[in-house]
């Protein structure tokens, strides 16, 4: 039995009927009362979402997940395929379980993907990811009077995101894909 401190994105909970993967959580400590944990989860088996609210003081039964590196293909509708690279295995994931994260994802980057019995259940993405500006205005001369002065730029793969004026077309930049915010020149 674990602790609902243990409750992470992409965990899989043991429930009543129906295996359930954490898709969202917040852990919450209000100024008055007992801390809790607010999760919200899919149903392995239903495919339903529900949410749950566990109390800090509750034990939860966490089930072993594998956990694989593969590689990002192609999307297909709402479905994402990934490949194992040691074995060219080929799986698809639904949509809702990579969700935000979905906007990161681009052809060739390595994820690590939660397995619970041969069956997708979660993905985690490189904490930084390398991109090729596609679109970016030029800098206008006078612009800088603010200091920290950002542009809004578009990334090979339609991600819009908020760099310096500097960064031109055709240069390589890193976005941190926890925050979604430009790192550095590539």
């Amino acid at each position: 039995m674990a602790q609902t401190s243990d409750i992470r994105k992409g965990v899989v909970i043991k429930g009543p009927n129906d295996l359930f993967v954490v898709v969202e959580f917040q852990h919450v400590n209000p100024g008055k009362g007992a801390a809790f944990t607010r999760a919200r989860m899919k149903g392995l088996g239903s495919g339903k979402v529900i949410e749950n609210t566990y109390k800090s003081s509750e034990t939860i039964d966490i089930v072993s997940v594998q956990f694989q590196t593969m590689q990002y293909l192609y999307k297909v509708g709402e479905r994402f395929a990934f490949m194992n690279m040691s074995n060219y295995e080929q799986i698809e994931m639904d949509g809702d379980l990579v969700g935000a994260d979905a906007k990161y994802l681009k052809e060739g980057i390595d994820c690590v993907i939660g397995l619970y019995e041969d069956r997708p259940v979660s993905i985690e993405l490189p904490k930084k990811i390398k991109y090729k500006v596609v679109e970016a205005p030029p800098a206008v001369r006078g612009d800088s009077s603010g200091g920290n002065v950002t542009k809004e730029i578009k990334v090979d793969n339609g991600l819009i995101v908020y760099a310096p004026i500097f960064i031109k077309e055709g240069e390589e930049i890193l976005v941190n894909t926890e925050t979604g915010l430009y790192c550095e020149r590539a």
